[in-house]
């Protein structure tokens, strides 16, 4: 385009075929693309010390400690929200004999993505998803009417074979934590199941400031069982949600298939979408591992099942709120929530005093101890995107306050550390998106 002497809009619509009715629609664009590009999750993680890649395992994502501690703070937060709304947690293997990808259909309509190994001189399967381990474990002990809906929840970990050209930082890997659960239930139980599904979806996405569109994907071409069970379970999925009064919009064609389901394509800062959250209404899998529960008729009847991923891909999502905040998590999630700055060598001790008060009260901190300019440290820690600093020096070490700053506010001026402390507590707790005092 430079040789060319091509202007951006002509740039864009000779490469892309886009044209813009105006300059300022252009200049929006093109501005979109240039925070995209700083957004990049991938240049982020390496910024801030959140994960890395190497060629000795591509698509397989490496965790560095802040990343764990981001990644920790999430799932402590996802394990939180589903004991309040009624889930067990469980675990299953990471590898299954082949036999099992067998009866649940996957060996049949995945394989292509599936690792396999061979032990004892049978074949076996790397769990490219969580949902046959689930199947055995509601076989393991007898159920009746009475211990349903039974939600298990699983962070299990899955490898699906991606082409080398797919990879794509965290958004599409080889190996990752899926965070799935599976709901047993009633045939009369389905609706209100779904329903409670789509309020723990509000919660959580609120949280994060992102909003979502429902996609109702119907029966695809390749899937098992009958088109009027099919039909039932479409029905059921778009009743539900617009007694909730959700809109959605059709895909049909593109289910699960195992049976229809309800996409959330959740919409970010810049106003991308992403595919995360699904609900899967399943008649099938019950039907082939011959799923049981007696009835309040005393009699044994097959449990209508959901498969449910919230936040889908743990390492994808935490790819996408990173490219979402621009790597600038509210404190609540921020590996670091706040970082001391001591102004001198005289003001060491207090800051080291701040410091173990502010662990103590259970929050993540660093002192910066190095023989700096205090300048030089707040512009390190804005970088790090820190999201309180803490500058102490002789005053602040004599009157036992600390001067502010807020990575989104600046200074804030001197305060009483135990004033800051509660203001720290509501914050966090409250999972709250700014930092105003």
């Amino acid at each position: 385009a430079y040789w060319r002497g091509d202007s951006n809009r002509q740039t864009l619509q000779r490469i892309y075929g886009i044209a813009f009715p105006k300059k300022d629609e252009l200049d929006e664009y093109l501005a979109r693309i240039e925070e995209a590009k700083k957004r990049d999750h991938r240049k982020l993680g390496k910024e801030l010390g959140l994960f890395m890649m190497t060629e000795e395992g591509p698509g397989f994502p490496f965790f560095l400690p802040k990343g764990m501690t981001l990644k920790n703070t999430l799932l402590e937060y996802w394990r939180e929200c589903h004991k309040r709304y009624g889930y067990v947690e469980i675990s299953t293997p990471i590898i299954l004999n082949q036999d099992l990808w067998h009866r649940s259909g996957h060996w049949d309509h995945y394989k292509d993505n599936m690792y396999t190994t061979v032990i004892d001189g049978e074949d076996y399967a790397v769990k490219p998803m969580n949902c046959p381990g689930g199947m055995l474990v509601y076989k393991n002990e007898p159920h009746s009417y009475r211990d349903l809906p039974l939600r298990m929840a699983e962070l299990g970990l899955v490898h699906r074979h991606e082409m080398s050209g797919a990879l794509h930082g965290l958004f599409r890997v080889r190996c990752f934590t899926q965070d799935d659960a599976h709901i047993f239930m009633t045939p009369d139980q389905m609706k209100e199941e779904i329903k409670g599904v789509v309020r723990i979806f509000d919660e959580i996405y609120s949280t994060f400031g992102l909003t979502y569109q429902i996609e109702l994907s119907t029966m695809p071409e390749d899937h098992m069982g009958e088109e009027k069970v099919w039909q039932f379970a479409e029905e059921t999925l778009q009743a539900a949600i617009q007694e909730m009064g959700k809109d959605f919009i059709l895909n049909p064609g593109d289910g699960a298939f195992y049976g229809p389901k309800l996409d959330f394509h959740l919409a970010d800062s810049l106003g991308r979408t992403w595919q995360c959250g699904t609900i899967q209404l399943d008649f099938q899998m019950p039907e082939r591992f011959e799923l049981e529960y007696v009835g309040e008729d005393g009699e044994k009847h097959r449990p209508v099942m959901i498969h449910r991923a919230l936040l889908g891909s743990i390492e994808r999502f935490i790819g996408v709120i990173t490219e979402h905040f621009a790597g600038a998590f509210p404190t609540w999630l921020s590996p670091v929530q706040v970082k001391v700055l001591p102004i001198t060598d005289r003001a060491a001790a207090y800051a080291d005093q701040v410091a173990a008060q502010l662990d103590q009260a259970g929050y993540r901190v660093e002192v910066d101890h190095r023989n700096e300019k205090i300048g030089k440290k707040i512009r390190e820690a804005q970088l790090e995107k820190i999201p309180y600093m803490l500058v102490v020096g002789d005053k602040e070490a004599e009157s036992g306050q600390v001067a502010v700053r807020a990575r989104s506010k600046g200074d804030l001026g001197a305060m009483d550390f135990a004033a800051f402390l509660a203001h720290l507590k509501q914050v966090v707790d409250e999972k709250q998106m700014d930092q105003a005092l």
